[in-house]
């Protein structure tokens, strides 16, 4: 059967699901925002027991992996990222699902072939870049000022 790209496109339009914008959109706003309200109250909390800002920030930010990472591995990230969609890629707790979910999928395979090999299999990525760009940053920083 010959089909032109115009009526290849209509028929895919046709067989393809309608997706629901702005349900999508609401749902990714909300649920993002109560997982950034999330990590702001734990930020308050360690606050509260007398770390400074920065000592909070940072423990928020090892505290939000730990869930994101048990969150996964319970399954129930997955249950949430299908109503939240883009909603809980954005915040830290979907890195910790990007290292997490692979180990999770392949763990049958062993835990050095599956678990290990495939944890940074998505991540892996977004590390050796992230890293080599901090890197290259230092480096034109300290070689600015030197002059």
């Amino acid at each position: 059967m010959q089909m032109t790209n115009q009526e290849y496109d209509a028929y895919i339009q046709k067989l393809s699901p309608k997706s629901p914008l702005w349900k999508d959109v609401v749902c990714a706003f909300v649920i993002g925002g109560l997982i950034c309200t999330l990590g702001q109250v734990i930020q308050n909390g360690f606050s509260q027991l007398g770390l400074d800002k920065e000592e909070a920030g940072s423990a928020t930010s090892v505290a939000m992996v730990f869930l994101g990472a048990l969150l996964t591995g319970l399954s129930i990230f997955d249950d949430i990222a299908k109503v939240a969609g883009a909603g809980t890629l954005v915040p830290i707790t979907g890195f910790a699902n990007s290292i997490v979910a692979p180990a999770m999928e392949f763990r049958s395979e062993g835990l050095v072939m599956g678990m290990s090999n495939k944890m940074f299999t998505i991540a892996g990525p977004v590390l050796v870049f992230g890293i080599s760009a901090s890197v290259l940053v230092g480096l034109i920083t300290w070689l600015v000022s030197l002059f």
